[in-house]
């Protein structure tokens, strides 16, 4: 008999259903009559896991950076040879995955034969197969992926950015490492970490579209074999408060100059509830002051120092948290001059109310047309499952942000030493001659 626990929201007259299965996976199935069924497989293990124990384990185990990314990529070789991608065919659905810094997901779209594309994605998860000879061949495709990254600006930018907002913590490190780190990689060390990271207790299983919990529980039942929980402990790098560079640059193949602005958020929340308080005034606070209907970005297009290229966003979770903007400009220095007259200025005169209840509105409309794809609901909810939040729970969040929440965060999150910038330059006959 499953144990069955229902989480509604009244106002959004929206819930869904959630169980953990008789192996240890936490499953979620959210119903939506819509055209389109959506799952994702998902562990929590990023690339910034690189040295973790299990409890009870005497000692720490380093692994080489790109691993998680690595693991990725070969489990959707099957023992027999046969291809993930081609058996989903079969069905008509769309298949992906992806690792960020925190997570890895693996997923399908379908509108027909869900349960079948199911089995195909507890399967090749839950199948690993690596051989020191499969290992080696796939080192070469990856190398080939982390150069094509390093010659793209805007990754390198990126890539710049967090170098410069952090000294040691591993989400400065590439997701798929280095060419050097990943020639390090053997089937053993993949083994390991599959056997640490997923187990079933530590990944969850989301479900959206036309489906029902019985369908979920049918397949689990046939594919999943019972797991013993584990506890993993990680291990990350003590990190200073202050950014490790102010400025970071290179020279590249690009039109204009390219620059991202760092804010390095060290306050995080223990509480995964208190995460999505403060991510939601974040988001507010981010649109109230760099919003494309804002004064800074309106003024600066108009002065030519800014592009609509430009955007800017939250990242938050229990490891790190940090925001940034993105755009182009002819004078990224005077950009971020720019950038801090404008928050000492917000700082001083106070934030404008009209504007926080304005970017306050329009963000909830956004999140609240989400539950229009069974793509958006399952990616936001792993977003906040993830971390130890809820997505029901994060629009009510959002509705209840208050001004003064909003300007505390102001005035504690934004400071000089939590600053930094990148900047990729065009290459220039100058530039050229220096090398």
């Amino acid at each position: 008999m499953l144990n069955i626990t229902t989480k509604r929201n009244d106002f959004l007259r929206e819930e869904y259903y959630t169980f953990t299965h008789k192996s240890g996976l936490p499953v979620y199935v959210f119903p939506k009559k819509l055209s389109t069924s959506y799952a994702l497989f998902a562990t929590r293990y990023g690339s910034i896991d690189s040295r973790f124990k299990l409890a009870g384990d005497a000692d720490f185990t380093t692994v080489p950076d790109g691993i998680a990314h690595y693991l990725e990529h070969k489990l959707f070789e099957n023992p027999n040879g046969e291809d993930t991608f081609s058996r989903y065919a079969k069905y008509g659905a769309n298949a992906n995955a992806y690792t960020s810094n925190n997570k890895t997901a693996y997923l399908f779209s379908c509108t027909s034969n869900f349960k079948e594309s199911l089995e195909i994605l507890l399967d090749f998860v839950t199948t690993p197969y690596f051989t020191p000879e499969t290992v080696e061949k796939e080192q070469g495709i990856i190398a080939q992926e982390i150069r094509m990254y390093d010659d793209h600006p805007f990754y390198k930018l990126y890539q710049m950015l967090l170098e410069g907002l952090y000294e040691k913590h591993n989400v400065r490190i590439n997701v798929a490492g280095t060419v050097e780190s990943i020639s390090h990689i053997t089937s053993d060390i993949l083994y390991e970490c599959y056997r640490v990271f997923y187990n079933l207790s530590n990944m969850v299983l989301i479900v959206c579209g036309d489906v029902s919990v019985d369908d979920v529980n049918e397949v689990c039942d046939k594919v999943l074999k019972e797991q013993t929980p584990v506890e993993i402990i990680r291990d990350y790098p003590e990190e200073r408060a202050e950014v490790y560079k102010v400025k970071s640059e290179c020279n590249m193949e690009v039109a204009k100059p390219m620059f991202g602005i760092g804010i390095k958020d060290v306050a995080i929340p223990e509480d995964g509830y208190e995460r999505m308080k403060k991510y939601a005034a974040g988001e507010i606070l981010n649109d109230v002051l760099f919003g494309k209907s804002g004064e800074f970005y309106n003024r600066l297009y108009e002065e030519g120092l800014l592009s609509s290229q430009f955007a800017c966003g939250y990242e938050l979770n229990k490891s790190f948290a940090f925001n940034s903007l993105l755009g182009e400009s002819k004078s990224p220095d005077e950009v971020f001059e720019r950038f801090k007259a404008c928050v000492e200025n917000a700082k001083a005169n106070g934030l404008s109310r009209e504007d926080f209840e304005r970017s306050k509105r329009a963000l909830y409309a956004a999140m609240v047309k989400c539950f229009d794809s069974t793509d958006d609901i399952a990616n936001y909810f792993l977003n906040y499952v993830i971390d130890d939040g809820d997505l029901l729970d994060y629009v009510d969040i959002l509705a209840g942000v208050t001004f003064e929440d909003v300007t505390k965060l102001l005035n504690e999150a934004y400071k000089p030493e939590y600053y930094s910038i990148a900047v990729v330059n065009p290459i220039t006959h100058e530039t050229q001659e220096g090398v």
